[in-house]
C-alpha cells in the first residue's frame, strides 16, 4: 500500500500547488483584463525582451516557458498574428526557427510589466518579510537547483 503523506508533508505540497494555481489565475486575469494579454503570452514577451537582440530560438523559448512545444507553437502563431513577435528561420541553422519581439510587442510588454510586477508584489511578496523571501528562494534552490535564479 502507498505510504500516505503526513499532515506536514501534505501542507507543504498542497500549499505549493494551491498558492501557485491561485496566484497564476489572479495574475493571468489581471493581465488579460487590463492589457488583453494572457500570462503565457506575457511570459513569452518577457523572455524575448530580455534576450540579446530580442530574439530566441523556439527550442530555447520552449525550455524557458512552462508550455509544451505544441502549446508554445499555437501561442506563438497567435502572437505573430497579433504583431507582437515575428518568426523566421535562423540564418545559421535552417532547421531552427527564431522568435523576435516586435516594437509593438515591446510596447505592450512595457505596459503589462508594471501591472504584472505590481500584482506579484501585492499578492505574494507583500505577505512575506525580506528574510522569508530569502529563505523561500533558498528552499526552491534546494529542491530544484537553478529554480530561483
Amino acid at each position: 500500500a502507498a505510504k500516505l503523506l503526513t499532515r506536514e508533508e501534505l501542507g507543504a505540497w498542497r500549499g505549493l500547488l494551491r498558492v501557485h494555481a491561485r496566484l497564476t489565475r489572479a495574475l493571468d486575469a489581471e493581465l488579460a483584463s487590463e492589457h488583453g494579454l494572457p500570462l503565457s503570452s506575457y511570459e513569452v514577451l518577457l523572455f524575448l525582451a530580455d534576450a540579446p537582440g530580442g530574439q530566441m530560438r523556439m527550442a530555447e523559448l520552449a525550455d524557458g516557458v512552462l508550455l509544451s512545444r505544441s502549446g508554445l507553437t499555437r501561442l506563438v502563431d497567435r502572437m505573430e498574428r497579433d504583431g507582437l513577435l515575428r518568426r523566421e528561420r535562423g540564418a545559421d541553422d535552417a532547421r531552427g526557427f527564431l522568435a523576435t519581439i516586435t516594437p509593438k510587442g515591446r510596447a505592450l510588454f512595457a505596459r503589462a510589466r508594471r501591472t504584472h510586477l505590481d500584482g506579484v508584489r501585492e499578492r505574494f511578496l507583500s505577505q512575506l518579510s525580506p528574510e522569508e523571501q530569502r529563505t523561500l528562494a533558498e528552499l526552491w534552490e534546494r529542491v530544484a537547483p537553478g529554480a530561483a535564479s
